[in-house]
């Protein structure tokens, strides 16, 4: 899966008055479940630039290619976590708010069509903020493949759309 982080808007500044800090935001990207197959982390975080100039509504356009297979599509619990920094320079980063992409807002996209998002962002505690974040979601190196059933689920092994076609050379899916 191809994600972009486009942009936010409405970002709020931690504190206010003459020691206030301008925003230099950047977001991190994690899924959840990690992929399975990857067995050498467990989750992987992806990262935009810092936007030195975009303040309170900054503009990324960072894409990432994330890795997933059919099961993080069959999880109804899975989901993108999107967190927002902003960038400090003596404390490092404080986080600015947080939202979620639930799998069923993704859904299965034909390859290369185009998905695009908006979500609210929430304080670190879940109150909402009228911060929006916006991102854009395409499927990407998915083709059908045809699954042959095994003796123990005949039934159940059908056609399945959207296995990355790198990640079950060797694997079974029916289990």
């Amino acid at each position: 899966m191809e994600i972009t982080v486009m942009s936010a808007q409405g970002l709020k500044k931690t504190s206010s008055g003459p020691f206030s800090h301008r925003l230099r935001p950047f977001i991190t990207i994690t899924a959840y479940p990690p992929n399975p197959h990857n067995s050498n982390e467990k989750c992987q975080m992806y990262r935009t630039r810092v936007d030195d100039q975009g303040g309170v509504n900054p503009t990324w356009g960072d894409k990432f290619h994330v890795p997933l297979d059919t099961a993080f599509f069959q999880n109804r619990y899975s989901c993108i976590y999107v967190h927002l920094y902003t960038k400090r320079l003596i404390t490092g980063q404080v986080q600015l708010g947080w939202c979620q992409v639930p799998v069923t807002d993704i859904g299965f996209l034909p390859e290369g069509s185009v998905k695009y998002l908006s979500y609210r962002i929430l304080a670190r505690d879940g109150t909402r903020t009228p911060g929006v974040v916006n991102l854009a979601i395409r499927l990407t190196s998915f083709q059908q493949v045809a699954v042959l059933p095994d003796s123990r689920a005949s039934d159940e092994c059908k056609t399945v759309i959207g296995i990355p076609v790198t990640m079950f050379s060797h694997t079974s899916i029916c289990q």
